[in-house]
């Protein structure tokens, strides 16, 4: 072998990390001749030691003949999976289509091409990637703007929604830790509660720190931005976002059973922020976990059931009316406004002296102005 040494690094000051829920990957590299350990996800984001050999055929011919992982018969290590491939790569968040990515995308790597999603991925984004899957629609183009209003405006039914939810995940209420669930279709046991939901988000509402319970994802974005903050694993003492995102309209982003499974949205905007989540198990998938796990206001490890605030065609019914009422109300304001103005200018004072404006309606210099 070329390296003497016993392949020690005496510059090596990291070590085990004393958290609940903390796990730990190691890589071995022979094409670059690399050793990489790193704690939860395995990506280099999480990397925390790296181990360079000295160029060496022999050290590359020792790497490649490993054929096995054994533990000593006392070992306390449990395996929790073996994968085909070392960690050499920063994994890209947002997805681009063949039609939308150019060499300098995939030289940077920026982009995750949605060919390289795996095909549960990719059928998920086939359901919701297509230019027609949109908020407005040419039958209800005010879609967004009503679910806002909805948001904003109490005895509505999302404020009124919003204000009940607000100890979904802490015992206190804190209505900014919550966020309204339509879901699309039902529940067919392929996935964690219902597979398509759309999720409304209100500015400066977030999510708790929460996984997928080993699904697939894709995650669109159909109305103003979010923030996502990637976490290595899930944990009751608490652990530092290795990445921090933000997505906009129309950005796709994805989750795989080891990779961004663990995070927490929030919406740092100034308006609502609508996604649609979509959700679904490997077909190697024998567990089918039933929740999302999160972390709670006072540190705790909990199972979040997903469930449903209203079904997608009841809730844009609502939405519907709820504006339609908004716009009659608007249109009965604007022709009292006009009744007023026509009976001004019939009126004798309509030739007063512009002097004299001061003690007509405030809008009624604007309107004899024009």
């Amino acid at each position: 072998m070329c390296n003497e040494d016993g392949f020690i690094d005496d510059n090596n000051t990291s070590g085990l990390i004393d958290k609940i829920g903390v796990y730990y990957w190691f890589s071995i590299d022979s094409k670059n001749q690399r050793l990489i350990a790193g704690v939860g996800e395995a990506r280099m984001e999480t990397a925390i030691y790296t181990y360079q050999f000295t160029p060496c055929k022999s050290v590359k011919s020792f790497l490649e003949s490993l054929q096995s992982v054994e533990l000593m018969p006392n070992s306390t290590v449990k395996p929790l999976r073996l994968l085909r491939d070392p960690v050499t790569w920063t994994v890209p968040l947002y997805v681009k289509t063949m039609e939308e990515l150019t060499m300098d995308d995939i030289a940077e790597g920026y982009y995750m091409p949605k060919a390289n999603l795996s095909a549960v991925s990719q059928q998920l984004y086939e359901s919701i990637g297509g230019p027609n899957f949109q908020l407005d629609t040419p039958e209800f183009p005010d879609f967004a703007k009503a679910i806002q209003h909805s948001i904003v405006t109490p005895g509505l039914w999302c404020y009124e929604r919003l204000l009940a939810k607000a100890t979904e995940f802490t015992k206190e209420p804190n209505p900014a830790e919550t966020y309204l669930r339509i879901t699309l279709g039902e529940n067919n046991g392929d996935s964690p509660g219902i597979p398509y939901v759309m999720e409304i988000w209100p500015a400066g509402n977030y999510s708790p720190v929460h996984n997928h319970g080993g699904a697939d994802a894709v995650i669109r974005i159909l109305h103003g931005s979010i923030q996502v903050s990637l976490f290595p694993y899930l944990s009751a003492d608490g652990v530092d976002p290795f990445a921090i995102a933000d997505f906009g309209f129309d950005d796709v982003t994805w989750i795989s059973p080891t990779l961004n499974q663990v995070h927490q949205l929030r919406n740092v905007g100034t308006e609502a922020c609508v996604t649609i989540q979509c959700y679904m198990y490997e077909s190697n998938d024998t567990r089918h976990y039933d929740y999302f796990d999160y972390i709670d206001g006072d540190g705790s490890k909990k199972q979040y059931e997903p469930d449903s605030d209203m079904d997608f065609v009841a809730f844009k019914s609502l939405m519907k009316a709820e504006w339609d009422a908004v716009e009659a109300s608007a249109a009965a304001a604007d022709a009292a406004r006009m009744a007023i103005i026509t009976s001004i200018l019939s009126s004798p004072e309509s030739r007063l002296p512009r002097r004299w404006w001061w003690c007509l309606p405030r809008w009624w210099g604007d309107t004899r102005h024009e």
